[in-house]
C-alpha cells in the first residue's frame, strides 16, 4: 500500500497537493462538483494538522485542444471566435478556487500562474490555502521530454516540502505536476482518495475474493483488449456486453445484422475466447437482443429472442434471457468489477440491460460482495440510476481506472512512497 498523509508529519510544513479539479464548467460556473467533493477529506485533514501552507494544483480541460475544437465549430458556423475569451470562460481555475472556498469554509487564495509564485506562497498566513492556475497553461506540464517537464516540476517543488497526490484521475499521466515533481521532493505521499482507489482496484487484478465476476462493456473491443486479458487471470466469469459483444458473436459464427463490429478484431476475439476456455473462465455473451433499426433514441424497437440478429437490425441492448444469465452470475459473486455499459443506456428504450446490471451489482454488494465500478460510462450509469452509494467503490478516474485494471503501472502512483 502507498503511504498517505496520515503516515507523515505535516505540522509546520508547507504542502503542495495535486488534485483532480478537471470539472465540467459552463460560463465560468462549476456544473458538477463530484471531483471537488472527493478531494475535501484530504484537504481538510491536512489543514487540521496545522501546516505552514497548502498549495493546490490541477489541470482543467486541455486549453489548446478545447480552443481548437471550438474554433473549428465557429468557423464552420460562420461565427467569430475569440480564443482568449473562450479559455477565460472554460479553462480558468479561479471559479474553481471560489467554489472550493464556499465548500471548505476557508479563504482560498488564487495565483494567476504556476510559475513565479514562490513569494505569494511564502506570504500566505499560517495554514493558508492557495490554488494555482491551470497547470496545462504551461507547455512543460505535458511535454514529452523530461528536461522540459523538469522546468515546471522544479518550480512547483519550491512551493512545498511535502508532495501529496490525490488526483487518481490523472495518475496514468506522466506529467510535471503528477509525477515529475516527485523527483524534487523529499516526501511523496497519497491522499485519501488515491488510497481508496488503490485499495479497491488492486485486489481486482491481484487477489479478488472468489468467485469474481468482471463485467466489461462499451462500444469497441479494441479499447478493452488489455483489460479483458488482465481480468481473465483472476475472473471466475466474464460478462461481455455493449457494442463489443457483437464482434465476439460474429467470431462465433453468428449473424449480427448491422450491429457495431470490428472485423479487424475478429481473430482477437477468438483468441480471448480460447484463452478463457483454457483458464476455465465462464464467458457470458448476449443470447437474445433488443434491437433498433438505427442508432437513435427514436429507433423502432425489435426484440430478437435468439442469438442471431437479422439483416437491417442493430443490437442496442440485451434481452430477458441474457438478463437471467447476468442475475444468476452476479448474485453469486463475492467480488465484481464493472467497466462499460451493456447497452445504449443513454437511450431510454435501450437502457434496461445496463440498469438491471447496476441494480444487480448493488444487490450483490448489499449481500456482502465487493464491487468496483471502474470509471467512465459505468459511473454515468450508476449515477443515472441513483445507486452509486450502493457500490463498494465508484472510481473517479476513467482512463486511470482502465489502465490500472489492465495491470499497468501508473506514473502518478509509482512515485509515491510505500509502506
Amino acid at each position: 500500500m502507498i503511504k498517505t498523509v496520515k503516515d507523515v508529519a505535516l505540522a509546520g510544513k508547507s504542502v503542495i497537493m495535486r488534485v483532480d479539479f478537471n470539472v465540467p464548467m459552463k460560463d465560468g460556473v462549476v456544473q458538477d462538483d463530484t471531483r471537488i467533493m472527493a478531494a475535501l477529506p484530504t484537504i481538510k485533514y491536512i489543514l487540521e494538522q496545522s501546516p505552514r501552507s497548502l498549495v493546490l494544483m490541477s489541470h482543467l480541460g486541455d486549453p489548446d485542444k478545447d480552443a481548437k475544437k471550438a474554433q473549428e465549430k465557429a468557423e464552420k458556423d460562420g461565427k467569430a471566435f475569440d480564443k482568449e475569451k473562450f479559455i477565460a470562460g472554460k479553462n480558468r481555475m479561479a471559479p474553481v478556487a471560489a467554489y472550493l472556498e464556499s465548500k471548505l469554509g476557508k479563504k482560498v487564495e488564487f495565483a494567476p500562474s504556476c510559475m513565479g509564485q514562490k513569494a505569494k506562497v511564502d506570504s500566505l498566513p499560517a495554514g493558508g490555502v492557495l490554488m494555482l492556475e491551470n497547470t496545462r497553461f504551461h507547455k512543460e506540464e505535458t511535454a514529452k521530454d523530461a528536461a522540459s517537464q523538469e522546468v515546471l516540476a522544479k518550480e512547483l517543488a519550491t512551493y512545498g516540502e511535502v508532495f501529496v497526490n490525490d488526483a487518481f484521475g490523472t495518475a496514468h499521466r506522466a506529467h510535471a505536476s503528477t509525477a515529475t515533481i516527485a523527483k524534487f521532493m523529499k516526501v511523496n505521499v497519497g491522499g485519501f482518495l488515491m488510497e481508496k482507489e488503490v485499495k479497491y482496484l488492486d485486489p481486482m487484478i491481484s487477489n479478488p475474493p472468489k468467485p469474481m465476476t468482471a463485467i466489461i462493456g462499451g462500444a469497441k473491443v479494441s479499447s478493452k483488449i488489455a483489460v479483458l486479458e488482465s481480468l481473465l487471470k483472476n475472473a471466475s466469469a466474464l460478462i461481455i456486453g455493449g457494442g463489443m459483444a457483437y464482434t465476439f458473436l460474429k467470431a462465433q459464427g453468428h449473424t449480427v445484422g448491422k450491429s457495431l463490429v470490428e472485423d479487424e478484431f475478429i481473430d482477437t476475439a477468438k483468441s480471448l475466447l480460447s484463452a478463457a476456455a483454457a483458464q476455465h473462465v465462464k464467458i457470458i455473451l448476449p443470447v437474445d437482443h433488443v434491437c433498433g433499426d438505427g442508432f437513435s433514441p427514436d429507433a423502432k424497437v425489435t426484440n430478437v429472442p435468439g442469438l442471431d440478429i437479422p439483416d437491417g437490425q442493430m443490437g442496442m441492448d440485451v434481452g430477458p434471457k441474457t438478463i437471467a444469465l447476468y442475475t444468476e452470475t452476479i448474485l453469486a459473486s463475492k467480488s465484481i468489477v464493472w467497466n462499460g455499459p451493456v447497452g445504449v443506456f443513454e437511450f431510454d428504450a435501450f437502457a434496461k440491460g445496463t440498469e438491471t446490471v447496476a441494480r444487480l451489482v448493488a444487490d450483490a454488494t448489499g449481500k456482502g460482495a465487493i464491487s468496483v465500478v471502474g470509471g467512465g460510462d459505468s459511473v454515468a450509469a450508476v449515477n443515472k440510476f441513483n445507486i452509486a452509494d450502493k457500490m463498494s467503490h465508484v472510481s473517479t478516474g476513467g482512463g486511470a481506472s482502465l489502465e490500472f485494471l489492465e495491470g499497468k503501472i501508473l506514473p502518478g502512483i509509482a512515485v509515491l512512497e510505500t509502506k
